[in-house]
């Protein structure tokens, strides 16, 4: 418990600590009946500030939130988010995970070796985000899918997203964050029609402001694991 308490900032604790906050009000305001959206904001939040350390717990528990939401998604006909988090986010969040285990930073096995990508390598990664979004614009279509462009745009952003985390790129923070934005309007116009669902929107709101702190975290642990490489 000594070390887990050290572990975080007193602004992590705050980020994390005002997010759990806001997720359980917005609950009991809007909601009170979802428990399960309420479990997977929780694990959610969770899960962001461990990626935000670079600790491959963060990814164990965005394997859990995947699951979570896609069965919430799938309540509302969000088919894309349904088959996205399932069939995508999930599987991808497993590889992401064992590579983090293969990849610890000096035998820190709390802290990943942060990765840089080469232009070619983001082209080609562009290119099949584009050849992936073209496809299930297709699928979503015959599913009948709610919403259907920002579900569609919010495969683009979730596939480079978890990408990225695998190539443990310190991007994926800013991809999520993109997702966030778009799961953010998927969600009020949910709203529009059940006004429980303002509590995913906070809940994704919240998940924003962390994938910034996150993006802005794993820069900081790049300069620092690049600083002592100069000096070794």
């Amino acid at each position: 418990m000594k070390k887990l308490l050290h572990y975080f900032s007193v602004g992590e604790w705050a980020l994390w600590g005002t997010s759990v906050v806001l997720i359980v009000a917005s609950f009991c305001i809007f909601d009170r009946a979802n428990y399960l959206t309420l479990i997977a904001s929780l694990i959610g939040a969770t899960s962001l500030i461990f990626n935000a350390k670079g600790n491959p717990l963060g990814q164990a528990l965005m394997i859990a939130f995947s699951v979570i939401y896609g069965i919430i998604s799938y309540g509302f006909a969000y088919y894309g988010e349904m088959i996205t988090y399932l069939g995508m986010t999930a599987p991808m969040a497993i590889v992401a995970l064992v590579t983090w285990l293969r990849n610890p930073y000096k035998g820190n096995r709390s802290q990943v070796k942060v990765n840089k990508i080469g232009a070619k390598e983001w082209a080609i990664m562009l290119a099949i985000a584009a050849a992936v979004t073209a496809a299930f614009y297709f699928i979503l279509r015959a599913f009948n899918t709610a919403n259907i462009v920002p579900s569609t745009i919010s495969v683009t952003t979730s596939f480079v997203a978890i990408y990225l985390t695998f190539r443990r790129s310190p991007y994926f923070a800013l991809a999520y964050a993109a997702n966030d934005v778009v799961l953010i309007v998927l969600w009020v116009l949910a709203a529009m029609e059940d006004i429980s669902y303002i509590s995913v929107i906070i809940c994704f709101a919240m998940f924003l402001i962390n994938d910034l702190y996150g993006f802005i975290s794993w820069r900081r642990m790049q300069k620092i694991q690049s600083a002592e490489a100069d000096l070794s």
